[in-house]
Parts: structure tokens; C-alpha cells; sequence
């Protein structure tokens, strides 16, 4: 801890040594002409209208925000620049600095870029993609298909994102990452993120940030980086609303409602989204083959599936005057999935004299679960310096997830396993406290925090089994489970720009609190551990609208609930599974360099290593001839070399947007007291080709293919999709009527996922359903206010600081 208050006060001296006394300082604030969004990571740079010297520079804040110090009086020129925007030049007057010492220029707007070509300007289409200095954005709203489909089938698009045909996402070839909601960690998509992002229509979404060098400010968790999920927001007086309609055939419909409201200092927004999921049957297989002693176990899986899902969320926030915002912002979700499953199995040994065992197994499954959270921040500015904030948040999360299922034995033939009714309720809960400042000093800033987060995780879990004179509980089957888990946290990091070079250094520091009760038998777990984090990201503009990255940066994984939860789910009595609360964190490493062309396209190219010791891997383990355990451990070490290219490129009409990456993935360790290693090449592709015959019509086709995955006992599949997409708009865009077709050429899709040792051979085929037809309706209405200009602005409450983990 001493280092870094050592590394605060080193920052502090040698930034106050570097200030000259300042003649005028110049504020203002940039947003995107086209969403009304802030932008962040502006440049803008101040050169002498006589001899074109630069006199002052500096880049704008998340929330837009930017303030220019030591200008000299005379005439001048301000630059703004962005990479995916048209440049701009604003002339300043030698009369400006006349008058007081502190001059607010208002709001500037920054367009998508554009080219001309001899008389005839041709605007070009909006970027759907945007490199900063350490991550890439994905713009939602720019993506035709966003009215007809779900976040989960839009990631499929999105650079550096891989999803594969059980809806497994990766993030650059590995699995370890968070995902966050404007910025902040939600419970949903922490403990359940497949049932939230199937639910979540695209529309709501502004854009996708794939961070792979996240700031010091972010928590560390996330080896591989964090997915940002920013959902719309508008900021002009007025109100605006959009309801859409949505079916999804064979899966089932949802509704969407959200809204936005502000009035002078008074802002809200709100969504509620609806969804059913319509029964559905759905075929998997499970086989197992061990050699000594030598036997062969298959199953055949037939089961139908069903649920629905309430998601809700809405912010509130007061700007008191132009210092101060106090914001209050809750979500709530809720659900149930159902299952009804009948499981056909044949078991039998390489032995002549061995009778064959066969049952059937019906599962009747229900897993009923709730989610909530709610958060409040406050933003204090000051007067003389507009970058300068002050914020405290506040957020309390919690996820609640009831797991039944009854499993009556049929048809047996030397097999004498009991029906029994398995019970599982387990809860996450989550209190988080942080405290962040930023200071700007000239071209430079610097941010600076702490928090405290303190987790809750529960497990009881029972099992009855169906004995004749009624249910009897199985007390070896009985587990009760809390796992505490307390951080504290500390973080500092500098941002400055010298000439084209943008610099972030920053460094965290972590202490983990654990203390785990086994209440069922007694025992208990109690460590600490502390990591420190350091980040450190660059990038150069050069000419041409080219831009180079780099960046290196440590992370580390806890493990969460879900993996941590001891209880032995054995609805399928020869293969169970369970979680591990041994666990231990894990910390990476890893190095990236970029390179982005901009211009009527976009190029970027990336390429990246990451190193990680003792992770956490899904493993299976053979416990007799008759059972296989599949479960989870801090295994060996995983290195993942990485090479992504993605692009898009208007044609006229035309354009065409493709992301594509290649992996090479080395994964070895010990396990069961064996040594194993895997290694292979890993790719992703993906391609999107859109016409746009009017303002009115569009039309497109998609191509995906995922080369399989690479784990430390086997791997999967490989995996392809398609799509074609239609758009119709009516009534200056208010209603619009969105049509997708998915993998028309087959009605399902098999995807395998397998594990082979010295000692066995164990495979799950998940027999998808692959054709899907979607369609949405989508109107909107409102009122607002465009291009409201105020003398002083309020106090933004984008910026990621802003409550969280």
C-alpha cells in the first residue's frame, strides 16, 4: 500500500512542476451530431492563428467534457479530432480573450466521417465500428438488424466476440471476462448472462465496448477484458418512447417498452421488456466409453423446454445546479425455466457374463429465479475546472436462483436407483462503496479512487429420496454453504497527451477477505490474498486517419457462485456435476498491439498474448465404471496468441463489415494425478453484406463460421450460421417492420463438446434447433428539444466511475 501512495505522490509532484501559470482557460464539451452522445478521447489542440504553433492541447473527458488552460491572448485555432468523425477547426478571435479569464465555447458536434469526390459529396455510412485507446465499440443503432434480434444474436457481429451453438461466449478465444451495463457490473448477467442476453432486444442498446486494456478504475476481474453493454439514452429536453413487438419462431415472443424524459434539471429514462419462450423439444445424446475396466454408457435426451422472463430498469437524475447531480438508478428481473426431460440409458461391461443395465429417467425441472439491483450517485463539479469531479456511488445487487427438479426411474433392469426430488436454492448478494476523483492538470489528468465491495454467497441444498412410507431426506446429500468475499481497493492512474501520443498508466491494488463456512460438516475456509494491477495503454495518431495502440495490462478471476457451489446435482445419476469452493483467483497477463484506418471504411488489426497460471478449468474426472464427475479446478496454465482483423467498407449502396480472428491456444496441466496438454489453432469469422436501395429499405445477409473450442481434456465442434435480414420504414421513420431469417437450409444443428483421457472417452451432441424465422414492429414517438444550448453545462452522469463493482 505504501508504493502506491508512493506512485500518488510521485504523479502530484511531478505534474505540479510541470504548470506554467495560465493566461485563459477554454471550456466546452463534444458529443456525436448524430446520437447526442458524449464523446470521450477527443483531441483538441490549440495552435497560434500567425505562426501555427502549438499553444495548448488536452483530450476530452468520458462525459464529453474538455477544458484547455494556459491559452494566450491573440487569434488562434481549435482542432478537434476523432478517430470514425470528420475533423472540425473552430477560428477563436483575439476579441475572445478579452473578456473574463475562464471562456465556455458551449457544445461542439462531431459528425461521422465523410469524403468528397471532385463536386459531388458523398456521406459515408455510419461507422459501425470505433477503435479508442483501449477498446473497440461496436455501434448498435447503426446495425440494421438491430429492431429484429437479441443482444445474444447481435455478439455474434461484434469484434473480438465469438458465440458458439450452445451460446457460449468468448471474448479473444477465452471465456473468463465480465459484462457490464453502462459501465456498471448487474447481478443478471454475472450469474446468468445467456438467459438475459437471449431476452435483451438489440434496440435498446446504443453500442458494444469490447475493453481488452481496461483502465485502472475498473475492477481487475476479467482476465480477458470486460464487455460494456451502453443502452440508449438521450439528453434534450422532451421525451421520446419506442414500443416494439417481436416473434421469434419456433422460440416464442417478447415486448419492449423504453422511454427517456428530461425536463431543464430533471432526467429520466425507463425500459420494460417482456418475453415468453413457447415449449419447444429439443434431442441431445451423451456417451461414455472407459477402458479399464472396459464399458460403454450411451443416453439418448428427449425433453421439452419452456419459460418466460420481466426485465425492468429505470434512472432518475436531479442536476441541482450546474456542480452538483445526484442520480438513482434500480433494476429488476425475474423469470422461470421449465424442462421436462426423459432420459433413456443403456449401460454395459466388456464382460461376457455382465447383464446390461437400462432405466429410463424422467426429470421434471423448475428453476425459478429473481434479480435486483439498486444504485445512487453523486457527481460534485467545480467551478474553475469542469474536468474536475468529484463521485460517490453506491450500489447493492442481488441474485436469487431456485433450482427443483423430481426424477421418477422407469423401465429398470438391474439398476435399483431411488426417485428422489433434488432442491437447491442459491443467492449472491453484493454491497458496493467507491469514491473517485479526477483532476486535470493542462494536457494531463488524473483519476484517482477506492472502494469496498462486500459479497454474500449462499447454497443450501437437500435432497429427498421417494421411500414408501414417504419422502426421506438423504443427509449425505445435504449441504448448507456461505462463502463470504470482501475487496478493498485502491487505484491511480494518469492520462496525458504529448504531441499525437495519448498515455494512460495506471495501477490497482486489491485485498480479498474469504471466509467460507461448511455448515453441514463443519469446516470452513479463511485466506486473504491481495494483487496488484498495473495498465498501461498508448496510442499514436498518424496521418491518414491511421491510428497505432498498444496496451498491457494484469487481471485477475474470482471464482463466483456458480462455480463455487458444492452441491452435486445428480439428475442424471452416471454423470453428475458440481461446483468447487477450493477455488482460488487467478491472474493474467497480456499484451496487445493495434493498428486502425479510417477513412470512407474502417481497418483495424489486432494482435495480442495472454498468460495465465493456475486457471480455471472445466474438468471430468472417471469415480467408477458407472460415473463420471464433471466439475471445476485451478489447473496448470493457459497461453492464447491472437491475431483479429476486422473492417467494414461502404459500396455505394452497398457495404460490407467483417470480423475475423485466429488463435493459437496451448492449455496443460495436472489433473487426478495425470498430466495433460492440448493445443490447436481456434478461428472466428465473420462477414455482413447490407443494400440499401433508399432511405427507406434495406436488406442484408450474415456468414459466421467458429472453429472448434480448445479445452485441457478435449474440444468441440465446429460451428457455422447464416442469416438473411429485411427492413422496411414508414411515417419519417417511426415505424419500421424488421424480418430475420436464420439457417434456412436446416431445421436443427448438431454440436458436439467432448473430453478424451488415458482412461476414458466422454461426449455430449446437442441436437439445436437451427432454423429460426424472427420479425419485429417497432414505433416511435416523442417530442424533444434538439440542440438546446446552455451557457454552462451540468454534470454528465455517462462516465463509467459511476457506481459498480
Amino acid at each position: 500500500m505504501r508504493k502506491i501512495f508512493f506512485v500518488t505522490a510521485t504523479f502530484f509532484s511531478v505534474i505540479v512542476q510541470a504548470r506554467q501559470p495560465a493566461s485563459y482557460t477554454i471550456n466546452g464539451y463534444v458529443e456525436d451530431s448524430t446520437t447526442q452522445q458524449p464523446l470521450g478521447m477527443v483531441s483538441l489542440e490549440i495552435r497560434s492563428d500567425i505562426n501555427r504553433k502549438q499553444v495548448a492541447a488536452s483530450l476530452s473527458a468520458t462525459d464529453g467534457r474538455f477544458q484547455l488552460l494556459q491559452v494566450p491572448t491573440g487569434s488562434h485555432l481549435l482542432a478537434i479530432t476523432l478517430i470514425g468523425y470528420s475533423g472540425k477547426t473552430v477560428f477563436l478571435p483575439d476579441s475572445l480573450f478579452k473578456q473574463n479569464s475562464t471562456i465556455d465555447i458551449g457544445r461542439i458536434w462531431l459528425q461521422p466521417a465523410t469524403g468528397n469526390l471532385g463536386e459531388v459529396i458523398v456521406k459515408s455510412s455510419r461507422p459501425l465500428i470505433k477503435q479508442e485507446i483501449d477498446r473497440l465499440s461496436y455501434d448498435v443503432q447503426a446495425d440494421p438488424d438491430n429492431k429484429a434480434q437479441t443482444v445474444m444474436e447481435l455478439l455474434r457481429k461484434v469484434p473480438l466476440l465469438s458465440v458458439d451453438g450452445d451460446d457460449n461466449i468468448q471474448l479473444q478465444g477465452s471465456g473468463s471476462y465480465r459484462i457490464f451495463i453502462n459501465g456498471k457490473p448487474s447481478a443478471l448477467l454475472t450469474n446468468s448472462p445467456k438467459d438475459a442476453l437471449r431476452a435483451m432486444p438489440a434496440s435498446v442498446v446504443q453500442k458494444i465496448e469490447v475493453i481488452t486494456t481496461p483502465p485502472a478504475r475498473y475492477d481487475s476481474e476479467g482476465l480477458a477484458g470486460i464487455i460494456n453493454i451502453v443502452l440508449n439514452k438521450r439528453t434534450d429536453n422532451g421525451y421520446n418512447a419506442t414500443i416494439t413487438a417481436r416473434n421469434s419462431i419456433p422460440f416464442g415472443p417478447s415486448a419492449t417498452g423504453t422511454g427517456t424524459f428530461r425536463q431543464n434539471k430533471w432526467g429520466a429514462s425507463a425500459s420494460v421488456s417482456r418475453s415468453y419462450r413457447v415449449k419447444t423439444d429439443v434431442y441431445s445424446g451423451n456417451y461414455r466409453q472407459t477402458y479399464d475396466p472396459a464399458s460403454v454408457f450411451e443416453q439418448q435426451n428427449f425433453s421439452k423446454q419452456w419459460g418466460r422472463s420481466f426485465f425492468s430498469n429505470a434512472e432518475l437524475s436531479f442536476e441541482a445546479d450546474s456542480l452538483n447531480l445526484f442520480t438513482v438508478s434500480g433494476y429488476i428481473g425475474s423469470g422461470i425455466s421449465r424442462r421436462i426431460a426423459t432420459l433413456n440409458s443403456v449401460f454395459g461391461k466388456d464382460d461376457p457374463g455382465a447383464e446390461q443395465q437400462l432405466y429410463t429417467i424422467t426429470n421434471n425441472q423448475r428453476t425459478p429465479w429473481q434479480s435486483g439491483d439498486i444504485g445512487f450517485n453523486y457527481q460534485r463539479g467545480f467551478r474553475k475546472k469542469t474536468q474536475q469531479l468529484l463521485t460517490f456511488s453506491y450500489r447493492y445487487n442481488v441474485f436469487v436462483n431456485n433450482y427443483t427438479v423430481s426424477s421418477r426411474i422407469t423401465d429398470k433392469t438391474n439398476y435399483n436407483g431411488p426417485d428422489n426430488d433434488q432442491y437447491n436454492r442459491s443467492a449472491a448478494k453484493e454491497n458496493t462503496l467507491q469514491l473517485d476523483y479526477m483532476h486535470p492538470f493542462g494536457a494531463a489528468s488524473m483519476e484517482t479512487g477506492i472502494k469496498v465491495i462486500l459479497r454474500s454467497n449462499t447454497s443450501r441444498a437437500s435432497v429427498y429420496n421417494q421411500e414408501p412410507q414417504g419422502p426421506v431426506e438423504d443427509p449425505g446429500r445435504t449441504n448448507d454453504f456461505s462463502y463470504q468475499q470482501n475487496v478493498l481497493a485502491f487505484y491511480n492512474s494518469l492520462n496525458w497527451k504529448i504531441n499525437a501520443v495519448t498515455v494512460r498508466l495506471g495501477v490497482r491494488l486489491e485485498h480479498t477477505l474469504i471466509d467460507a463456512d461448511f455448515k453441514t460438516t463443519g469446516t470452513g475456509i479463511n485466506r486473504q490474498y491481495t494483487n496488484f494491477t498495473p495498465v498501461l495503454s498508448l496510442m499514436r495518431s498518424l496521418s491518414g486517419n491511421q491510428t497505432l495502440t498498444a496496451g498491457f495490462s494484469s487481471r485477475i478471476e474470482r471464482p463466483g457462485i456458480w462455480l463455487l457451489n458444492p452441491f452435486v446435482d445428480k439428475s442424471n445419476p452416471q454423470l453428475i456435476s458440481s461446483g468447487n469452493p477450493g477455488l482460488k483467483a487467478v491472474q493474467s497477463y497480456q499484451g496487445e498491439l493495434g493498428y486502425t484506418k479510417t477513412g470512407k471504411g474502417t481497418l483495424n488489426l489486432r494482435a495480442s498474448y495472454l498468460y495465465s497460471g493456475g486457471t480455471i478449468m472445466n474438468v471430468v474426472r472417471i469415480l467408477s465404471d458407472t460415473l463420471t464427475e464433471t466439475t471445476y479446478d485451478n489447473i496448470g496454465v493457459n497461453s492464447v496468441l491472437r491475431l483479429n482483423i476486422t473492417g467494414n467498407y461502404p459500396m455505394g449502396k452497398f457495404s460490407v463489415s467483417f470480423n475475423t480472428g485466429a488463435f493459437y491456444v496451448w492449455v496443460k496441466g495436472p489433473y487426478n494425478g495425470r498430466f495433460f496438454s492440448n493445443e490447436g489453432i481456434r478461428t472466428n469469422s465473420f462477414a455482413s453484406f447490407t443494400y440499401r436501395p433508399g432511405s427507406e429499405w434495406t436488406f442484408g445477409a450474415n456468414i459466421g463460421f467458429n472453429r472448434r473450442y480448445i479445452t485441457l481434456q478435449g474440444s468441440s465442434d465446429d460451428y457455422y450460421y447464416y442469416s438473411v435480414t429485411a427492413g422496411k420504414m414508414w411515417f419519417d421513420k417511426r415505424l419500421s417492420l424488421n424480418l430475420v431469417l436464420n439457417n434456412f437450409g436446416l431445421k436443427h444443428y448438431s454440436f458436439k463438446q467432448y473430453s478424451s483421457t488415458p482412461d476414458f472417452y466422454q461426449s455430449n451432441t446437442e441436437h439445436i434447433i437451427y432454423r429460426n424465422f424472427n420479425f419485429s414492429l417497432s414505433y416511435k414517438f416523442g417530442r424533444l428539444a434538439a440542440g438546446i444550448k446552455k451557457n454552462k453545462r451540468g454534470i454528465s452522469n455517462d462516465d463509467v466511475n459511476n457506481g459498480g463493482k
